[in-house]
């Protein structure tokens, strides 16, 4: 019903994180643009969709057929520590590119050229969560970067988590280089 109703409509509609333990609603979502869409022969829908901005769910309007809230927009506020965020963003790229690098060779993949530039021109905001959408797999992490409210604090912690990430794909690749797969 509720895809019935984007196609009337801009095709946006709000995301919001549900823990899988508790059900608990988290206060923070984001809007996602349907990109691409195929309507399925049971009337369900494959979708590909884009993140956008950010809200801050206020009050739950309604919930059938589908929550509708009402919502606050977010903006990240300016930094309280007087970071060059554009030197950490800089530094989360870096770590990425050698979290990927790292990552291709203890998964057999040919040596891939890492991509000169992960930024793509990003200012230090986008780029911050465009790699919060890279750590599939942690979708709780994902919500804290999510809900942080400064790009500086953001890029610190995505630093930090590649930064770990790294030293486990560092230590896993030694072990394999001392003992190889006898399968091969």
């Amino acid at each position: 019903m509720m895809m019935h109703t984007l196609l009337q409509t801009d095709l946006r509609f709000g995301l919001i994180y549900t823990d899988p333990q508790t059900s608990a609603l988290a206060d923070v979502g984001c809007v996602a643009e349907v990109i691409k869409h195929e309507r399925l022969v049971d009337d369900r829908f494959f979708i590909i969709c884009k993140g956008q901005e950010r809200f801050r769910v206020l009050a739950i309007v309604r919930t059938k057929p589908y929550l509708v809230a009402q919502v606050q927009w977010l903006e990240d506020k300016p930094s309280s520590e007087h970071e060059d965020v554009d030197t950490l963003a800089n530094e989360v790229e870096s770590y990425m590119k050698d979290v990927i690098r790292l990552s291709n060779r203890l998964n057999g993949k040919a040596e891939k050229e890492t991509p000169e530039d992960l930024r793509k021109n990003l200012f230090p905001t986008p780029f911050s969560f465009w790699v919060a959408s890279t750590f599939e797999g942690a979708p709780a992490e994902q919500q804290a970067l999510l809900e942080l409210e400064d790009t500086a604090q953001r890029l610190k912690r995505e630093k930090e988590t590649l930064r770990n990430t790294l030293n486990y794909l560092s230590a896993a690749a030694a072990v394999k280089d001392v003992f190889p797969s006898s399968s091969g």
